[in-house]
C-alpha cells in the first residue's frame, strides 16, 4: 500500500506526464535545454539568426523539395503562417542542402507565398539533427527546445491548433 501511494505522489508531483499526455500525435516533449543560436539567408540572401526570435515562440522546420510529406505539408503550412500573422509565434522554414532554383521551383508549385532560408551546406541540418524529414522543433520564447513534430503534421486540425495556441497562451516563466 506505501508503494502505491508513493507511487501516485510521484505521478501528481510531475505535472509535465499530465501535459505530455495531451500532445497532438508525433509531437514529442523535448529537455528544454538551450537551442543552438545559427545565422541562414534566403534566396535573396537575407539572413536570420535565432536570436532575432527572442521572446516569440518559434516553429522551426526543415524540409526539402524530394521528401513526399514536405510536399503534402506546405500548404497546410501556408495557411498557418496566413493564421498565425499577428501572433507571437515566428515559422521559420529551413530548406536542406537544395540549390536555389530547386527551391524556388518547388516552393512556387506548391506553397507560393511561403519565405524559406537555406541550409546550403547542411550544416545547420547536422547540428539541429533532424530524425527525418519534415521535422519542426519548438523553440520558446526564452530559447529553450521545449518540442519536437516528427514528419508532416496536419496543422490546420483542431489539436494541432490548440496546441499551437495553447503554446501561445503559455505565461513566460
Amino acid at each position: 500500500m506505501r508503494r502505491l501511494i508513493f507511487a501516485i505522489t510521484l505521478l501528481l508531483l510531475q505535472p509535465w506526464q499530465a501535459v505530455a499526455a495531451e500532445l497532438p500525435p508525433g509531437i514529442i516533449s523535448l529537455d528544454n535545454a538551450a537551442a543552438a543560436n545559427f545565422t541562414v539567408s534566403d534566396l535573396d540572401d537575407v539572413h536570420y539568426s535565432l536570436v532575432q526570435s527572442r521572446g516569440r515562440w518559434v516553429f522551426l522546420h526543415f524540409w526539402a523539395s524530394w521528401c513526399g510529406p514536405c510536399r503534402k505539408e506546405m500548404p497546410i503550412i501556408e495557411k498557418l503562417v496566413q493564421k498565425m500573422a499577428d501572433r507571437p509565434i515566428d515559422i521559420v522554414l529551413i530548406n536542406t542542402a537544395e540549390d536555389e532554383d530547386t527551391i524556388f521551383s518547388f516552393l512556387g508549385s506548391v506553397a507560393p507565398s511561403l519565405h524559406s532560408y537555406m541550409d546550403r551546406q547542411g550544416k545547420l541540418t547536422e547540428l539541429w539533427a533532424p530524425r527525418g524529414l519534415p521535422t519542426t522543433f519548438f523553440i520558446d520564447p526564452q530559447g529553450r527546445r521545449r518540442y519536437l513534430a516528427l514528419g508532416g503534421r496536419p496543422w490546420d486540425q483542431p489539436a494541432y491548433l490548440d496546441f499551437l495556441n495553447d503554446l501561445l497562451a503559455e505565461k513566460p516563466n
